[in-house]
């Protein structure tokens, strides 16, 4: 696991600087295998041989939990960055936002659609949960 992830940002770095995926494609591959046959295992021990004590499970759980608010966080930055950009434009941007050159999306177009697809697909899949548990397939 741990050599595969040096594999990895080592490849992305020879990548970057000397053009070469060797190293790349050897790490991409490597991580590949190795959370392929985690994920395998985790699944074999806890769905076929019962394995997962009450401290597993609940170490499976904070990992879920540790990763949703990495997520929230992570996504908290990009918002963060563009608030920070737009209400308070730096004299490098031209002072103004957008900055000269780059326009902007019409906010009634392609985000009003891909909102009214986001919801959507929401509403069927929280449907479709209520209904299995119900029990009317």
């Amino acid at each position: 696991g741990a050599m595969s992830a040096l594999l990895l940002t080592s490849g992305m770095v020879m990548w970057f600087h000397y053009n070469s995926v060797t190293l790349l494609l050897i790490g991409l591959t490597t991580n590949t295998l190795t959370m392929f046959q985690w994920w395998r295992d985790v699944i074999r021990e806890g769905t076929f041989q019962g394995h997962h004590t009450p401290v597993v499970q609940k170490g499976l759980r904070y990992g879920m939990i540790l990763f949703i608010v990495s997520e929230i966080f992570f996504f908290a930055g990009f918002f963060w960055a563009f608030y920070h950009s737009s209400l308070a434009p730096t004299p490098e941007l031209g002072g103004s936002w957008p900055p000269t050159g780059i326009s902007p999306l019409n906010p009634l177009v392609v985000p009003l659609l891909n909102t009214c697809v986001l919801l959507a697909s929401g509403v069927s899949i929280t449907w479709a949960h209520h209904s299995l548990m119900e029990g009317n397939r």
